[in-house]
């Protein structure tokens, strides 16, 4: 048994039983993967998929006990070379992030160039989804870390680190009734307007939804997106109001204006979730600096090793305080 045969059987578990797709992930050739797995189900005496014909099924009951033991070998695995980099203090690596498409466009851009400044020799690879696919990724072991969103509790897998609190805000083009008032708008008058939103809008768990149901109301969403970008394009196509996160505006979006909704929706938190027990590499602790200044590197690594989730981190700034609290240089 190896490590190798370990990698190659998660590969094509996380890969939906698709040997080609697993073939990929892990630069092997399928006849090669396939020869591999052979082999362990040989040397373990038992199957580990359900075959019908030359395509792979299910993973047997059997299987699945291995497939949860060689994960954790696998991590384990991954600790130990991290620790074994950090004692040479190598400064090369990469930084895998999932994340959702508007804090990979608007927040993660300068902790990822002051990134670079530190530790040139970090490629990052960021993998943007929707919120309901993010912390899959990370649990799945495809990345290092997730950066996501709530308005509620902590994400309840792995460790969650508070990085900044934000609002939504209310965006229509100049031209539009909405923007020539002073005052902001209510719900009552936002629900007899179509609105643009994000796709967990539509779920019924939504901070969005939960705050027209509790006024007795129910929201027009006439589209949603996963992109920030694209909801400020049709908005300016004339097909709704926005209804989108605050660090989505941009100087440049002069056509545009932003009305506050702080009064009308939860705010929500930002928080960079990490694996449990695992050991990060330097890097990562700078990243995280980066993006959450106000968090200690110790308490970090204390907050992985513990068996408990922590509750006290220091207060949370809010994203309109974030210039004020980011190192030099960024």
């Amino acid at each position: 048994m190896t490590l190798t045969q370990l990698r190659y059987l998660v590969a094509i578990a996380d890969s939906g039983l698709n040997i080609t797709l697993a073939a990929e992930r892990v630069h092997a050739t399928q006849p090669g993967l396939s020869k591999q797995i052979r082999q362990l189900e040989d040397e373990l005496g038992f199957q580990l998929f359900v075959r019908k014909g030359k395509s792979l099924d299910a993973v047997t009951h059997a299987g699945q006990h291995v497939l949860e033991r060689a994960r954790t070998i696998l991590a384990e695995a991954a600790n130990i070379r991290s620790i074994a980099a950090n004692l040479r203090n190598e400064e090369c690596g990469e930084l895998r992030i999932a994340t959702t498409h508007t804090q990979a466009r608007f927040a993660l851009p300068p902790a990822i160039g002051a990134l670079n400044q530190r530790y040139p020799q970090v490629s990052v690879h960021l993998q943007p989804g929707r919120d309901a696919d993010v912390l899959g990724q990370l649990e799945a072991r495809r990345v290092d870390l997730a950066v996501v969103s709530s308005a509620g509790a902590a994400p309840a897998s792995g460790i969650a680190l508070p990085a900044y609190r934000w609002q939504r805000v209310i965006v229509a083009p100049q031209d539009h009734p909405l923007a020539q008032r002073r005052e902001p708008p209510t719900l009552d008058e936002l629900s007899a307007l179509p609105l643009v939103s994000y796709e967990s809008s539509l779920r019924a768990e939504s901070s969005l939804r939960r705050a027209f149901d509790s006024a007795g109301l129910r929201p027009q969403i006439a589209m949603t997106a996963s992109d920030a970008d694209l909801i400020k394009t049709y908005v300016r196509a004339g097909l709704g109001i926005g209804v989108l996160a605050e660090m989505a505006m941009l100087p440049g979006d002069v056509d545009l204006r932003a009305l506050s909704a702080d009064h009308l929706f939860a705010p929500c938190t930002t928080w960079i979730v990490l694996r449990r027990e695992s050991v990060l590499r330097g890097y990562v602790l700078e990243f995280i600096s980066q993006l959450a200044p106000h968090l200690d590197r110790r308490d970090v690594v204390r907050a992985l090793a513990s068996d408990a989730p922590r509750s006290d981190w220091p207060a949370v700034p809010h994203w309109r305080e974030r210039t004020a609290l980011m190192p030099v240089g960024i």
